[in-house]
């Protein structure tokens, strides 16, 4: 305890000396994160120093070990890091799917090469990944995927198409699934593969939502021609790999119900609805309604710090990243809908300066998709019933 107590004041000094007072602003949204990669324009030069200090203390990803980009720290001494990034309000100095999905399942299952060749470029903001799931006939049934990839020799040659491709557009890296054995069962003759969004063959289109805008794409895969070295774990094993990183990819998306660095919701419903003269919302009924949300945002906050315990400990279920999900994205609605009520008639301004582009009523749209995306909310549900609560006939 008293080396986290030493290892609490170090940290503290340090961000404080060293996070820009820019970066100590809530980010308003996925155009004000920094996602790094080959193509990435920073927004300031503060953002810029901000991920470039991160990384060069390893503290992007700062469980990882060293050797590949990573801290090297203690699940401990994360858990520091964190609570003294949200005590000073820092921001997180990268978003990246190289983090929240890929990199756990390298670290894993990855081979060494492959390892020394991606996780420390995906440590230090270097390049972009996205993830070839879901497809047109394939979503929710993932393991019906027919994307293929036929043998030449030391190389696979890549035909289908995916679907819902977060950020395809401005990915430089695909993690993609691909059906390697077509005559064995479904969930088995899978391969996980990894390959350049730059390769010939590959194209992607955006998909625009109810919102007017979207980070999804359909992405298509003509005869690209991929080496077999890129293949993660073992030919026709890719859906051991997959599961695991589906653990992750949930409990990220699980994230979205916590509020991180943002304002309060009583603060952000009291610019639209003033306070009274004790400071109180003026708004009974939705003062009540952000009081029972804080709680149960609260509530999550402690669920997510006690699976990442478990998880170091080696306790953790491997379905309890469903029932976040579920609940993550579920409060995230709630909490849309009530910044909406608090914004009354002001929150449909859809195109304004004032509204920065109608950024409320999108982001309240948007939320929508947050319990489809990574699994529906009835799939999360079922999976909790079956693998969590052992339910009969479920």
């Amino acid at each position: 305890m008293d080396d986290l107590e030493t290892f609490g004041k170090e940290t503290r000094a340090w961000l404080e000396a060293n996070c820009p007072p820019e970066m100590r602003r809530p980010v308003r949204g996925e155009e004000d994160a920094c996602w790094g990669g080959r193509h990435w324009v920073f927004q300031s030069d503060a953002q810029r120093i901000w991920l470039e200090r991160m990384a060069e203390r390893g503290w992007t990803v700062p469980e990882w070990p060293r050797e590949y980009g990573g801290g090297g720290l203690s699940p401990g001494q994360a858990k520091v890091l964190r609570q003294e990034m949200r005590r000073l309000g820092c921001r997180p100095p990268l978003s990246s799917f190289g983090i929240w999905m890929l990199g756990p399942a390298l670290l894993k299952y990855g081979s060494e090469q492959q390892k020394r060749e991606h996780l420390t470029k995906i440590a230090r903001g270097e390049i972009r990944w996205c993830q070839g799931y879901s497809e047109p006939g394939a979503g929710s049934d993932l393991a019906s995927l027919q994307t293929r990839a036929e043998s030449d020799g030391d190389d696979f040659i890549i035909n289908g198409q995916k679907i819902w491709t977060s950020y395809a557009n401005y990915a430089d890296w695909i993690f993609c699934l691909v059906r390697t054995d077509p005559t064995a069962k479904k969930h088995d003759g899978i391969s996980f593969i990894l390959f350049d969004m730059a390769s010939k063959g590959v194209s992607t289109k955006p998909i625009l939502l109810i919102s007017g805008r979207s980070p999804f794409c359909e992405t298509f895969f003509d005869n690209v021609r991929v080496p077999k070295s890129h293949v993660v774990g073992t030919i026709n094993r890719g859906w051991d790999v997959a599961k695991y990183l589906l653990q992750h990819e949930r409990a990220m998306i699980s994230g979205v119900g916590e509020r991180g660095v943002s304002r309060p919701l009583g603060q952000v419903a009291a610019d639209s609805i003033g306070s009274d003269a004790q400071g109180r919302l003026n708004d009974p009924i939705l003062r009540g309604q952000i009081a029972a949300f804080e709680i149960d945002e609260a509530a999550l906050a402690a669920a997510a710090e006690r699976m990442v315990d478990l998880a170091k400990a080696e306790q953790g279920h491997p379905a309890f990243s469903s029932a976040m999900k579920y609940y993550g994205t579920e409060l995230n609605k709630r909490r849309y809908e009530i910044l909406m009520s608090a914004g009354g008639i002001d929150a449909l301004e859809w195109e304004s300066e004032r509204s920065r582009g109608g950024a409320r009523p999108r982001a309240w749209l948007r939320t929508k998709a947050n319990s489809i995306e990574g699994g529906t909310s009835e799939v999360m549900l079922g999976i909790v019933a079956k693998r969590i609560l052992d339910l009969p006939g479920a």
